[in-house]
């Protein structure tokens, strides 16, 4: 899985010594781990690369400032935890600002960690000695809850979901509102309600708080059956269209050039035997299969099974029609 390498920073600062194997995942483009590999050197590691493994070893950490060439998330996550074990004061320029990162650096800063700025373009941390235990209550999942948002969308329904950070959802709510979908915030509390088809809309992914290019692929299959053309242009990954394939095996119309995905909306998706190749397009197609006219069958869903928890459990309890095969 691509989250191994986020042991590194910490297992590196607490014992000055780790190994890991080259990270896999999604096959979704390219997942470079050069920002990584250049964070943990920047505060002092010696790194070398041998028959498929990283070994990094640091005596001990010290500050430094780094400014990353794209804002990665996993790159930015991996110095907050190194950094806070580290001597003196680190400063990540361009650092990631998705609710994520800010919500560990909140974490780690419960467990005595000096950090300033996460969730902006600068962060700060002050190295301390140690860290201590706390308890802490993470942040709601949001591409989960987006989603269920879409699923309620494209089966016309109407879905009320509680516990929820609509500030973190920015994006993909203006979006569905464009394109006709009634979306009612309160607090935690988001509601979506699709009664009509949809129109047509356009969008590009971007970091936060851009459209998260996690929740691309199942805005696609609720666009499906948009009203109209629909442009879609993929600025993170490049190679994350692959569920595009099957959706046309399900009666979708869309063709696809380099980065750029041109959706026209059909009168109605069909049930079809299609496969998940990654996280976020077997959703998608779970998405297309419940908004699809007879039955569908999903193959791959240990893919879906990296990023939600018993998603047939939830989609089940708001009315839908699915059960998962052993086979």
């Amino acid at each position: 899985m691509p989250s191994s390498i986020f042991l590194m920073g910490p297992l590196l600062a607490r014992f000055g010594e780790v190994i890991l194997s080259k990270p896999g995942g999604c096959v979704i483009g390219q997942r470079p781990i050069d920002f990584h590999l250049r964070g943990m050197r920047a505060l002092g590691a010696d790194i070398r690369e041998e028959h498929g493994y990283i070994q990094c070893t640091a005596r001990r950490l010290a500050g430094t400032s780094i400014t990353l060439d794209f804002p990665s998330v996993g790159a930015t996550e991996n110095m907050l935890m190194a950094a806070a074990l580290a001597d003196g004061e680190t400063v990540i320029e361009n650092a990631a600002r998705e609710p994520e990162v800010e919500d560990l650096a909140n974490y780690l800063i419960a467990c005595g960690a000096k950090i300033e700025g996460a969730g902006r373009d600068t962060v700060v941390v002050r190295g301390c000695s140690r860290l201590s235990g706390t308890r802490y209550r993470i942040i709601p999942d949001r591409i989960v809850t987006g989603t269920i948002m879409l699923a309620a969308a494209a089966t016309r329904g109407d879905v009320t979901l509680y516990g929820t950070c609509p500030e973190h959802l920015g994006a993909v709510i203006q979006k569905l509102r464009d394109s006709g979908v009634r979306v009612d915030v309160d607090r935690d509390i988001i509601r979506v309600r699709c009664e009509d088809t949809p129109n047509a809309v356009d969008f590009r992914t971007a970091p936060f708080p851009g459209f998260p290019t996690d929740l691309q692929a199942p805005f696609m299959a609720f666009l499906a059956t948009a009203r109209g053309t629909s442009v879609i242009h993929e600025s993170v990954f490049e190679a994350r269209f692959k569920h595009v394939d099957e959706l046309l095996r399900m009666g979708a119309d869309i063709s696809v050039d380099l980065r750029t995905a041109i959706v026209r909306g059909v009168r109605q998706l069909s049930g079809a035997t299609v496969k998940a190749s990654d996280l976020r397009g077997g959703a998608a197609l779970l998405v297309a299969a419940l908004a699809a006219q007879g039955e569908s069958e999903v193959e791959g869903v240990y893919h879906i099974d990296r990023g939600y928890q018993f998603i047939e459990t939830q989609l089940s309890a708001l009315g839908a029609n699915v059960e998962r095969i052993d086979v």
